[in-house]
């Protein structure tokens, strides 16, 4: 059974279409639709139990996200992992996600903190974690928790196309990539200090963090 990293549910009072959108968005990112397969429309109303025009709705937002390309007469394709854009996906990161945890320290409410509090918890067994595919899911998790905190709507969803595009990024190399379950662990700390408050600290570790990402993965190129 697939396990989903989002947290709505069909049914949930959600939009179809933002349901279609969510469950595919997750397909795309975890590269269980691999890039540059074809994108099969009917295919996924039937899996989603949803008709074909939620989906068609999904698949135009996700071409905004880049996630998804359609071509003339051809039809709409996942797109492809392209390695060069490694370097302008973090140029945006080390920007956008230290300014992000800052506010998310500054911002977050009670009921925020519990939740990266249970998150943590979590988090501080991923060392003994091997299943890699789990790890990347919790590390979008840690991600997408984070987000909420900040209370801006406009920069979440910016977070989270960058966030989603360099996840792919990481799934494509995950099979050669070593310390991953301490690359994850390193949200443990990030999230303690979100939850005391401390918005310079957890700046700090955010980028570390997203710079972490990016020399792991261009030692492998």
């Amino acid at each position: 059974m697939r396990a989903p990293v989002n947290t709505a549910t069909f049914g949930s009072g959600t939009s179809l279409a933002e349901q279609a959108y969510l469950a595919i968005r997750d397909r795309l990112v975890m590269l269980e639709i691999p890039p540059g397969s074809p994108i099969n429309e009917e295919r996924l109303s039937g899996e989603l139990e949803v008709g074909r025009t939620p989906v068609r709705e999904a698949l135009k937002r996700l071409a905004k996200e880049r996630l998804v390309v359609a071509f003339p007469r051809r039809g709409t394709f996942a797109t492809d992992v392209n390695i060069s854009d490694l370097a302008y996906i973090s140029e945006v990161r080390r920007t956008l996600e230290p300014m992000a945890t800052a506010a998310a320290a500054e911002r977050a409410t009670e009921a925020d903190r519990d939740t990266l509090a249970k998150l943590r918890d979590r988090l501080a067994r991923a060392e003994e974690m091997e299943n890699t595919t789990e790890l990347l899911k919790m590390d979008l998790a840690a991600h997408r928790a984070i987000y909420r905190c900040v209370h801006n709507p406009f920069l979440e969803d910016t977070l989270l196309t960058y966030d989603n595009l360099a996840t792919r990024i990481w799934g494509v190399f995950l099979p050669r990539l070593s310390g991953v379950a301490g690359h994850v662990g390193e949200h443990v700390p990030l999230l303690t200090k979100i939850i005391d408050g401390d918005a310079g600290a957890a700046a700090d570790l955010a980028l570390r963090h997203v710079t972490g990402f990016e020399n792991a993965i261009r030692a492998l190129i």
